[in-house]
Parts: C-alpha cells; sequence; structure tokens
C-alpha cells in the first residue's frame, strides 16, 4: 500500500504541473503561487480540524526561514514549467536527492577529521557527477531552443528544494508534525505571492482561465498528503527506500502529460539525460539513506 500511496502522490504533483503550464498562458508566477498558497492554506486549516491537531507552534522562526526557502524554490519550479517541457521542469526539481548528496559529500570533506577513516564517499561522487552529466544532456536542447536561462531557474529550484528538505528535516527533529510545517509553508507562499502581486500586477481576470487556480492547492496539498502516508506506512511496515525512490514516477507522468497535452518534443539526448539523472537520483537517495536513516519526506 505504500507505494501505492507514493505513487499517487507522484502523479498528483505532476497534475498540479499540469495546471501550472495551462494557468501560466494567463497569470504570473506571482499570482499562481499566491493562489496555490491561500487554497493550500483553507485545506490545511480544514485537514487539521479533522485529524485534531493544532496549529500554534513554538518555532515561528524556523517556518518563516522554511517558507522563504520554499516559496523561492517553488516560485522557480513554476517559472520552469511555464518555459520547458513539463518532463524537463520536473526533472530539474526532482534533483534535490543530488543536491543533498552533494551537501552530504562536502560536509564529510569539510569536516571529516584527517587520519580517521570513515566510510567511502566514492559512489556517491560518482551519482553526483552522472547526475550532473545528465543535467548536460538535458539542458542542450533547451539551449538551442533558447530556453537556457528557464532551464537554470528549474536547476535552481531543485537546489531550493534541498535546502528547504534540510530545513524540514531540523524542524522534524524539533518534533513538530507534518501538518503544520506544511500549513505554514503555504501561509508564507499566500504572503510571497502577494509581496510579487504588488509588483507585477494583477492579471486580467477571466473566470475560464482562473478554473486552473483551485487545483493548484487542492492537489499540492493532496500530493503531499499522500507522500506522508506513504513515508508513514513504510516505516511501520519496511520498504522506505523502495518508497523514496517511487517519487521519480512524476517523472514518467509529467512526460505522459507533456507528449498527449502539449505535444512537447525532447530529442534522444534529452531523455537519455532525463534517464541519466533519474538513474544516478535513485543512487544518491539508497546511498544517502546510509549516512542519514530515518529522514523525513522530502518536498516537491
Amino acid at each position: 500500500m505504500q507505494a501505492i500511496w507514493m505513487i499517487l502522490s507522484a502523479f498528483l504533483i505532476a497534475s498540479m504541473g499540469v495546471c501550472v503550464k495551462f494557468a501560466s498562458a494567463y497569470f504570473t508566477s506571482a499570482e499562481l503561487v499566491f493562489y496555490r498558497g491561500v487554497v493550500s492554506v483553507v485545506f490545511m486549516v480544514a485537514y487539521a480540524q479533522v485529524h485534531g491537531t493544532s496549529l500554534r507552534t513554538r518555532y515561528p522562526g524556523m517556518h518563516a526561514w522554511r517558507s522563504v526557502i520554499g516559496v523561492t524554490s517553488l516560485s522557480a519550479w513554476f517559472y520552469a514549467i511555464a518555459h520547458l517541457p513539463l518532463a524537463t521542469a520536473m526533472t530539474l526539481n526532482y534533483m534535490s536527492s543530488v543536491w543533498i548528496a552533494a551537501f552530504l559529500v562536502g560536509g564529510t570533506l569539510m569536516l571529516g577529521k584527517p587520519g580517521k577513516k570513515g566510510p567511502s564517499q566514492g559512489p556517491l561522487v560518482l551519482a553526483i557527477l552522472a547526475s550532473f552529466a545528465g543535467v548536460v544532456m538535458l539542458l542542450r536542447p533547451a539551449m538551442d531552443q533558447n530556453q537556457t536561462f528557464a532551464g537554470l531557474i528549474g536547476l535552481l529550484s531543485g537546489l531550493g528544494a534541498a535546502f528547504a528538505y534540510m530545513h524540514v528535516m531540523a524542524i522534524s527533529r524539533m518534533g513538530e508534525p507534518e501538518i503544520r510545517t506544511v500549513f505554514y509553508f503555504a501561509v508564507g507562499t499566500v504572503v510571497a505571492g502577494a509581496l510579487g502581486m504588488s509588483v507585477t500586477g494583477l492579471s486580467s481576470w477571466n473566470w475560464q482561465h482562473a478554473l486552473w487556480l483551485p487545483p493548484l492547492g487542492i492537489l499540492a496539498s493532496l500530493g503531499q498528503l499522500a507522500m506522508t502516508k506513504a513515508y508513514s506506512m513504510s516505516q511501520n511496515h519496511g520498504g522506505t527506500l523502495m518508497v523514496a525512490n517511487l517519487q521519480y514516477s512524476g517523472i514518467v507522468f509529467a512526460a505522459l502529460y507533456g507528449l498527449m497535452l502539449f505535444g512537447d518534443q525532447i530529442p534522444l539526448i534529452g531523455w537519455a539525460g532525463m534517464a541519466l539523472i533519474v538513474v544516478s537520483a535513485i543512487s544518491a537517495t539508497v546511498l544517502r539513506a546510509r549516512a542519514a536513516p530515518d529522514t523525513p519526506a522530502e518536498e516537491h
């Protein structure tokens, strides 16, 4: 069942990407972030009420920093989705596992004691290098289509997601429930989106176009909750690594959506780069789990 929950989560998040892709033709990234946040806040308040979870926190500063990092990553991801093939934007965002592995290797090298032998980081380094080789292959077609800037923004969205994930790890260790963490992130997206809209202005309103907005927050919240359910079940019944790696099925769903709905054309070298990133990210997840077990779910 935990595998089904994770695949469902990946499907919901990829479906949210479809809504972003369609809505980005009519609304700015700041507006999309704002409306996603509004719907998510309402949804999470209702969800917390049903489960009897208090939303009061003793760590407002930690949640604020997590929101700043997460909103930056989310905005970059929405921009990438608007300007790149959907599968490409999804793949770049899902590189957060590779970035975390890179931080882990860097921290080991910087903080390791001279002369003290620890576990070999060679396989993890190879996975990281392979992933970035995949990025070069994936972004080569984007460069040919003058999408280099959007590709770099997509890459930064994965970096931001990695920072946000590490922040979530710290909050989780303080005993904060996932519902509360997701709620305050939604509040942060509302505030950040409103600030962005004060600069970019409001797009002309059309109810037909606005129909793409409610699913943003609903699908995002449902996807995150399904992911949390998958991880909680895997901790009780085993299979955490399998569940963690099944999140990459979202790239498959995004590729199918891109082909069927948007007619995305990705050259063979782009597909090969995508496959290399997925394989190396899975490898990095497995290798990282040995060094940092029992970590909370990654968010997308």
